[in-house]
């Protein structure tokens, strides 16, 4: 779905009303959507409601932090996860725009440590997340590691040049990639000579007076105000969920409500790029079949019941994010909020539903859910699963797993320690702890593997260690 050329103007032109303060009835209602987080016992959202060019509702709900009980505002600052996705193309729309680089570019023009694959990988396909790299978050897990350690840009780039393989041939499907983003950002380190963070404040920040707004790419920095993040507990109560890496252009970005106004209100004005700039922000991606994604730079670009919506979400920690703007209507809202169970989404076009009401179509009816009764597998034989256990190292994650076997029941023991068991779900397919495990067919005087599929990252290559090095 592309853009029409008379929506493309309605984004690019000044709004001619003047904005208004929500009615006090409408507020109450909004108010509603967001009071389960009302408490100062309780992490929250920041909210805000931008229509022609004002803030017509903000608030803030809950605390910023629960050890001193500090409550969340409209000017507290959150990561905002991958939220910032449409900053980092926006330095590469910049860039673009200002010829100094090409979608068309080699990626490994600018980053060679990047395999060669034998085929070229784009900007274009960082940017439309049809690049084929494995996600980063993906890798870690399957690897072992830990979300919340202390990862950098170069981390991210020697991981992803150990990768033998790609989800996919570049340019044949869509598959959202941190990694790509990642790269982006570091991209316009090498050809601005500046770091993404210098960069976005020069050219995009300080324009707009987002005083507030930075890629957080030292995460001992200290920030004024700056709100926790925490995911509630089983038995009641939250524990902190807060990501310490200096990782940037996937996400990273420090924001608050009242800086994504300007940011908001730029694609009506085009203050920062112009037209041409604008434009290249809601260029859709396209696959080498022909199909048109919804994916933007670091947009999505739909419809919400009738009228044209461009989002995105972010999700960092316990950080939930989100902007979502109805260009028509010149009308945004905007959701920052620091706990894992507020889904943004659903809380914004419920926003949505209040502020556009009488302009929205009726809600589309629900889909039936798909029959997910599961086929029955044949259960393996002893001999099966003990043909199976061993020791097994993957190169590419410099990760060993440790399979064995027990009676009927297959098990793999993962870097630090995390032990799974195998459940079966298809010949030779196993899967446990949001992993799918695919066994090579038995070879006589082939020794065993598998490879290991886990939603962003496919295909991660398995091998049996022999027996003589497992104790070395």
């Amino acid at each position: 779905m592309r853009l029409t050329i008379s929506l493309l103007a309605a984004i690019i032109l000044p709004a001619i009303a003047s904005a208004q303060q929500l009615s006090d009835s409408l507020a109450t209602r909004v108010d509603a959507v967001f009071s389960r987080f009302a408490r100062p016992d309780s992490p929250g959202c920041a909210v805000g409601i931008f229509q022609n060019g004002a803030i017509t509702y903000s608030k803030g709900y809950g605390s910023a932090n629960l050890e001193y009980a500090v409550p969340i505002t409209p000017a507290t600052p959150f990561i905002s996860g991958s939220v910032a996705k449409q900053f980092t193309a926006a330095a590469i729309a910049l860039l673009v725009d200002r010829g100094r680089i090409s979608l068309d570019d080699d990626v490994r023009k600018y980053i060679p440590e990047l395999p060669d694959y034998g085929t070229k990988i784009t900007i274009d396909q960082l940017v439309h997340h049809t690049s084929g790299l494995r996600d980063f978050w993906a890798l870690v897990q399957v690897a072992g590691m830990r979300f919340d350690d202390g990862y950098t840009v170069g981390d991210v780039i020697r991981l992803a040049a150990r990768q033998q393989h790609l989800n996919f041939p570049p340019g044949t499907e869509y598959d959202y990639s941190n990694t790509g983003y990642i790269a982006l950002g570091l991209i316009v380190q090498r050809v601005t000579g500046k770091s993404l963070r210098e960069f976005t404040t020069e050219q995009i920040f300080a324009p707009l007076g987002m005083t507030s707004s930075h890629f957080h790419d030292d995460h001992t920095m200290v920030v004024p105000g700056r709100a926790s993040a925490y995911t509630p507990l089983p038995e009641g109560g939250y524990r902190i969920n807060v990501w310490n890496n200096d990782i940037v252009g996937q996400g990273g970005l420090i924001l608050t409500v009242n800086d994504l106004l300007k940011w908001d209100e730029n694609f009506y004005t085009g203050k920062v790029g112009g037209p041409g700039f604008l434009e290249l922000q809601l260029q859709q991606g396209k696959l080498a079949n022909g199909k048109t994604l919804t994916y933007a730079f670091g947009l999505t670009v739909e419809q919400y019941r009738g009228l044209p919506l461009v989002e995105h979400s972010g999700s960092s920690g316990g950080y939930r994010t989100i902007v979502s703007r109805f260009p028509t209507e010149h009308t945004s809202v905007v959701a920052l909020c620091n706990t894992t169970d507020a889904n943004t989404t659903v809380l914004s076009h419920q926003v949505a539903d209040i502020v556009l009401g009488p302009r929205l179509s009726a809600p589309a009816p629900r889909a039936a859910r798909p029959d997910t009764a599961a086929t029955r597998v044949a259960a393996p034989t002893a001999t099966a699963l003990n043909g199976l256990a061993g020791r097994y190292y993957a190169t590419e994650l410099d990760a060993t797993y440790d399979v064995s076997v027990s009676g009927t029941t297959l098990t793999a023991k993962r870097p630090r320690g995390e032990v799974d068991t195998l459940q079966v779900v298809g010949p030779q397919t196993y899967r446990a702890g949001g992993l799918t495990y695919r066994f090579a067919p038995t070879v006589a005087g082939k020794a065993p593997s598998f490879a290991v599929d886990i939603g962003r990252a496919r295909g991660m290559q398995f091998d049996r260690v022999p027996a003589s090095k497992t104790n070395e």
